[in-house]
Formats: structure tokens, C-alpha cells, sequence
């Protein structure tokens, strides 16, 4: 583990991922940030709501496109705790979201360094800046502790 504290908004992530975990929700957490003010923060609401499309991300880009009153989160800044899946890449593409960071990697189920690399492809429109790794190890014991737990 580094010895230097996480970025703010990565903290706010997480937060929101123990908020999931304590719901009963799989703890992936995400916030977005415009001009270094968090405009919207989610955690994982699949099983709550009934719904599989309740992923941290979705709910923040639909939280933050209200808050601007636009579907283009130009300038926006994604900090999520685990590598976004090939819906939430694509809905990250759609919104046009200038900088992804997420702390753990997913090779099961990511699609940003993993499995279908969405913004490797060329249908993408739109490519964020991606950064991974910040916070990797807080948001990894996070998701072992509650899988384990559920054993």
C-alpha cells in the first residue's frame, strides 16, 4: 500500500462503496468531478432496485448529467473503484467524460484493460484518458472482504 493518501475523490468512491456493501450491494463506488468539485456520487443499486443497469457509474453519469443539465459531461473526471464494464464504458463514451481513474482491475468482468477494451475500438466516438490503479489496494480488500463474508 502507498504511503501517500488517495486523491479526494477516489476517498469519496470508496466511501460510497462501503455504503454499498453495507446495503447488501457488491461495494463499487464512483464519483464524478467537474472543476475539482464532486458534482455526483453513486454506489452499486442492482439488487435494491431491481434493476441490472444500476451500476455505480450509471447512476453517477445520470446524477451528474441533471446536475449540469446536459447528457455531455465535457470536462467531467469519472473516479470509480473498480474498472467499469463494457455498459459503463460505453455509457462513459456516450457522456463524453474526459478522464477515467479507477483503483482495481477487473479481468473477469472489465472492459477497459480487459475482456472487450471498449475504448480500443474503433466505433468508440469517444476515448477518455484512462488511469488505473489509484487506490487499488483499499478498493481490492474491499470486494475480497465482502465476497468473503458472503461464502
Amino acid at each position: 500500500m502507498n504511503s501517500w493518501p488517495l486523491p479526494a475523490p477516489m476517498q469519496a468512491a470508496l466511501d460510497a462503496a462501503r455504503a454499498a456493501a453495507a446495503c447488501g450491494e457488491v461495494p463499487i463506488g464512483a464519483v464524478i468531478v467537474k472543476d475539482g468539485v464532486v458534482i455526483a456520487a453513486a454506489h452499486n443499486t442492482p439488487r435494491t432496485d431491481h434493476d441490472p443497469t444500476a451500476h455505480a457509474e450509471i447512476l453517477a453519469i445520470r446524477a451528474a448529467a441533471r446536475a449540469l443539465g446536459d447528457e455531455r459531461l465535457t470536462g467531467c473526471e469519472l473516479w470509480v473503484t473498480l474498472e467499469p464494464c463494457a455498459m459503463c464504458a460505453g455509457a462513459i463514451a456516450h457522456a463524453r467524460i474526459a478522464r477515467l481513474y479507477y483503483a482495481a482491475s477487473d479481468p473477469k468482468g472489465g472492459a477497459v484493460e480487459h475482456g472487450a477494451r471498449v475504448f480500443d475500438q474503433p466505433q468508440c466516438l469517444h476515448r477518455p484518458e484512462v488511469y488505473s490503479g489509484i487506490g487499488e489496494t483499499e478498493a481490492a480488500d474491499l470486494l475480497r472482504g465482502f465476497f468473503r463474508e458472503r461464502r
